[in-house]
């Protein structure tokens, strides 16, 4: 079987986005909440800076668009890759 390369990619985008987006707006209302996780987003995503301004809440979901795509775009490619090699050594 064979993973879709874009669906993954996609789905994985959103998902990863939509985590960052939560804990950000969430942030906004109690500032206490996810304050580690969005310092530690800062420090991977340039530009992105935990200020608790919704402009970065935005920057941050962004950045967790393209990141997430990247990384289920990397993952269905390679697992593609093995899937192929392990039907051609079973036939």
């Amino acid at each position: 079987m064979r993973l879709s390369v874009k669906g993954l990619a996609m789905a994985s985008g959103i998902l990863w986005a939509a985590c960052i987006f939560v804990v950000g707006i969430v942030n906004l209302a109690i500032p206490s909440y996810g304050v580690t996780f969005l310092q530690g987003m800062s420090s991977i995503y340039p530009g992105f800076h935990n200020s608790r301004r919704f402009l970065d809440v935005l920057v941050g979901s962004g950045y967790g668009l393209v990141d997430g795509a990247i990384g289920g775009l990397v993952f269905a490619w390679l697992y593609n890759v093995f899937a192929g090699h392990s039907k051609q050594a079973e036939g």
